[in-house]
């Protein structure tokens, strides 16, 4: 569905993104996460085509596309966190896109239908003043308005975070539905664990505009003191000490890469968490992934939370469970700074 190369997108002097490749399969869910200014939302608008990226390539099946062309209008569509509503009913906000698109046949069953997917009865809810709608209700409304338009692509910016656990239940089975019966690809920026690891294909994870390999990764920051051999330490809140290399000037960031973290069953010996490459932590969760064959295991290490993807087999082979302590193992020498 998309292919981009090579891009840089700067605002101003500021560099936002910077992605080498990355290509999104038709009809897939990919789930992206990331601090607040990691280019989430910069992202989403350059794959909704409302920008260009500076630099750089995006092809939409296969075709170069400028942003707001034809080929896109109405195929690909946009949730915001903050829907947008008209200062009209409930029902004019839905059937808005079809009237623009000229395509209004039988709008009444049409706009009935949206609102029915995201659990608004059309006979309650379509006559209403959007102006009289809570918070959850107009962010369903808002999906309404882009799922009766059927897109190709639905990309949604944090759609339930501002909303009820209610509301979120429905967003989420209604963004489902569109890709299950019509193949909708779903593009998903969120913090909402059962979006990321229980509905996605795929993860990526964005650090600074840049893609972390992987989809995984626990970023640290500092401060750090000079340790032993000439490395830095971060002493972690329950005592434990993260053993780093000194960076290159300028980067800031420690990545963990969850790939080259050794996992194995904590010891008895009360001194394994100063051992300087050891951490010892606790499953807090475990996500069996859509492929039903790899599992997704979140490691909470002192005030850190560590992802790891294992195969089934070695969830099996160490018991793991929710509260099992475990030690994650790594060498130095493979720490990455952003």
């Amino acid at each position: 569905m998309y292919h981009l190369q090579n891009i840089d997108h700067y605002y101003g002097d500021k560099q936002v993104l910077s992605i080498e490749d990355i290509s999104i399969p038709p009809a897939s869910i990919t789930g992206l996460i990331g601090p607040n200014g990691s280019g989430k939302s910069t992202l989403l608008k350059l794959l909704v085509f409302l920008e260009e990226p500076t630099y750089g390539t995006i092809f939409f099946k296969g075709k170069k596309v400028a942003p707001f062309a034809d080929t896109v209008r109405f195929r690909v569509t946009l949730l915001p966190q903050e829907p947008y509503l008209l200062r009209r009913s409930v029902f004019e906000n839905v059937a808005y896109g079809l009237k623009i698109r000229g395509d209004t046949n039988d709008l009444k069953g049409r706009v009935g239908e949206a609102l029915a997917q995201v659990g608004l009865a059309p006979e309650n809810f379509a006559r209403r003043k959007c102006t009289t709608l809570s918070g959850g209700e107009a962010q369903r409304v808002a999906l309404a308005a882009r799922l009766v338009l059927r897109p190709e692509v639905l990309l949604l910016d944090e759609p339930t975070a501002m909303v009820d656990a209610d509301s979120g239940r429905l967003i989420r089975k209604a963004s489902l539905r569109a890709r299950e019966e019509w193949g909708t690809t779903l593009i998903v920026a969120t913090h909402d664990w059962q979006w990321l690891y229980e509905t996605c294909d795929t993860v990526l994870h964005l650090l600074h505009g840049k893609l972390f390999k992987g989809g995984l990764g626990c970023s640290v920051y500092g401060p750090w003191r000079l340790g032993q051999r000439g490395l830095l330490q971060k002493e972690l809140e329950d005592g434990q000490i993260l053993v780093v290399p000194i960076p290159e000037e300028g980067k800031q960031m420690v990545i963990l890469d969850p790939a080259r973290l050794k996992i194995s069953l904590s010891g008895k010996d009360p001194f394994l968490k100063w051992e300087m490459n050891s951490l010892k932590g606790f499953v807090s969760r475990l996500f069996l992934e859509r492929n039903g064959k790899t599992v997704q295991a979140a490691i909470k290490v002192a005030e850190l939370a560590i992802t790891i993807r294992l195969e089934r087999n070695q969830v099996e082979d160490l018991k793991l469970f929710p509260g099992k302590e475990v030690s994650l193992t790594y060498d130095h020498r493979e720490i990455e700074w952003f």
